[in-house]
């Protein structure tokens, strides 16, 4: 980990953090709202060890105790919020390691900084629970929810948070980390920075998987042929996809892109902003018998077939779902 300065395309939230600790005007919750992998958790832990620093000029100085102790992750006053079930944050999750705790003084910093991650899984009775403490923290108490998903909060949570909103990251400067801090090579860094869509964790995922190559090219292969399947086949060859280390809403993302190609080609009849553009062949022949409606049907398809997987919705009934609204629309 680093400072601020090496927070690539996340400007706005950079500048507001860091004039909050200059001008010693530190809030008492913060919401960092982002897609998944898209860099929160590490802002987070950056503002936490800046919060806590006291090393002198810019802050996190990243060589004073309190920052050592930040690092490795061994600092008394920067508290990671656990849960004990896997997909939910419990009442008793937030009484014990949020509101019981932050009745204690900090130990050694200024601060007593609580990291809750996936806030978005929070029950309603734990919300509640939590918005005991945002409406009366004491001095020394930050909160920093980081959340995918802004909506699953309560309004009452957000209306007394600073909301930082993640924006997508210019692809030029996408490309630029993969290939220069990562020596990913240019072809391999174009193609997983277009699939990642402005999400610089998401781009090195992708390029470090040894599965993305192997996923697109069945999926590919999928698509071409679709319609001529029965559901049984491609419930089949999905299943073969869930073989690979390879997060599912990633698979579901190569198809996103996959039917904008088509609706980009269709709109434009041009190829050279496609991403499967080596595909061209198949991208026009979905393009001509499809109609733009029918496209925008299977995009928003796509959209709630990540919703329900997030919600633990049956995986064969999702996907069988999908793929009739993919075959009754192309």
């Amino acid at each position: 980990m680093a400072g601020f300065q090496d927070i690539i395309g996340q400007e706005q939230i950079c500048e507001h953090l860091q004039t909050a600790l200059k001008l010693q005007k530190v809030s008492h919750a913060y919401i960092i709202n982002g897609e998944r992998n898209s860099g929160k958790k590490y802002i987070a832990r950056i503002f936490a060890m800046a919060l806590q620093c006291t090393g002198e000029g810019e802050k996190p100085c990243q060589v004073c105790r309190s920052c050592r102790q930040a690092l490795s992750e061994n600092h008394p006053d920067i508290i990671r919020i656990t849960h004990e079930k896997p997909n939910s944050i419990g009442v008793e999750d937030i009484r014990t390691q949020v509101n019981n705790d932050m009745g204690i003084k900090p130990y050694q910093g200024p601060y007593k900084v609580y990291l809750i991650e996936e806030a978005e899984k929070m029950t309603v009775q734990a919300q509640n629970a939590l918005l005991k403490t945002l409406e009366e923290p004491p001095e020394y108490g930050v909160i920093i929810l980081m959340t995918s998903s802004l909506e699953a909060l309560l309004p009452t949570i957000q209306s007394r948070c600073v909301l930082l909103n993640m924006r997508p990251v210019r692809d030029e400067l996408v490309q630029k980390y993969l290939m220069e801090q990562l020596q990913v090579p240019d072809y391999r860094a174009k193609l997983c920075t277009a699939f990642a869509r402005g999400n610089i964790g998401q781009a090195k995922l992708l390029a470090s998987s040894e599965d993305f190559d192997r996923v697109r090219e069945e999926a590919v292969t999928l698509l071409k042929y679709i319609n001529e399947m029965e559901i049984t086949e491609l419930a089949a060859a999905v299943r073969k996809i869930t073989e690979y280390q390879l997060d599912m809403t990633d698979y579901l993302d190569i198809l996103s892109v996959w039917y904008r190609d088509v609706l980009m080609f269709k709109a434009m009849n041009d190829a050279n902003h496609l991403i499967f553009r080596e595909e061209i062949q198949y991208i026009k022949r979905v393009a001509d018998r499809s109609s733009y409606e029918g496209l925008e049907k299977i995009l928003d398809a796509l959209e709630k077939a990540k919703a329900r997987l997030r919600a633990n919705v049956s995986f064969e009934l999702t996907m069988e779902l999908l793929f009739l609204t993919i075959q009754e629309n192309t």
